[in-house]
């Protein structure tokens, strides 16, 4: 399922969040939406969500133009925490189930042992570490085409990223989703990506293949991305 920007752009205030962003992410890839913090990179996942509206331009999915009603094919990992404390983690799931009907009850099941989530803990227990676990099974557990991951692995122990970031792979269905995460931290999330894509104040700065950038320039998507952010600078 493809999702295209089409000369998108969105302010707030005076200050421009995105300024004519033009993409196009396709079924089978997983994107790596790359820049510091606030470098429109929420901006645009929330625009893919149907959560917020380009003052200019136009976001589809499918090609069909992005409203609310596109959550029936968008799964939409917040970096916030948007859970009900006084809930267990698996009445989250039962929620869930209840407001998606493409929620695979039985992944999440697997999800939750695979991510070492006790479903009867009640939320308000949980660590920000495993609310950020919880976070990643409510999502992963959607059979949405789109897949959007907003700083998936912020908050999580470093010394259990990478076992998650491998763990990632297999719950994706390459047949048939398209996902792009959003984040600052690279190297965590280098071993997944297909494409890389540096954001910086809005603009969209470059976007390499990743087999590529290694091959050919003998480059690691980080390396890549300080020497076009420093680039950048000197301009």
């Amino acid at each position: 399922m493809t999702v295209k920007l089409t000369t998108v752009s969105k302010r707030y205030g005076k200050d421009f969040s995105l300024k004519n962003v033009s993409l196009t992410f396709e079924t089978g890839k997983i994107y790596g939406l790359l820049g510091p913090n606030g470098s429109g990179k929420s901006t645009t996942l929330k625009m893919i969500a149907g959560l917020v509206y380009p003052d200019s331009g136009k976001v589809e999915v499918s090609s069909e133009e992005v409203t609310r009603k596109i959550s029936d094919k968008v799964a939409y990992l917040t970096e916030l925490d948007m859970f009900y404390p006084t809930f267990t983690v698996g009445n989250m799931v039962d929620y869930y189930a209840s407001q998606f009907p493409d929620f695979d009850k039985e992944k999440a099941g697997q999800l939750l042992l695979d991510m070492k989530l006790d479903s009867a803990r009640k939320i308000k227990q949980l660590s920000k570490g495993n609310r950020g676990r919880l976070k990643l099974v409510l999502a992963l557990s959607r059979k949405a085409r789109v897949l959007l991951l907003d700083e998936p692995f912020s908050g999580l122990d470093p010394m259990v990223r990478d076992s998650i970031v491998r763990s990632l792979v297999s719950y994706i269905d390459f047949d048939e989703q398209t996902v792009i995460i959003a984040t600052h931290e690279i190297d965590e999330i280098e071993p997944l990506l297909d494409e890389a894509i540096v954001i910086l104040q809005g603009t969209i700065i470059d976007q390499k293949n990743v087999e590529d950038l290694r091959e050919e320039e003998g480059l690691s998507v980080l390396e890549w991305l300080k020497a076009t952010m420093t680039e950048r600078e000197r301009k």
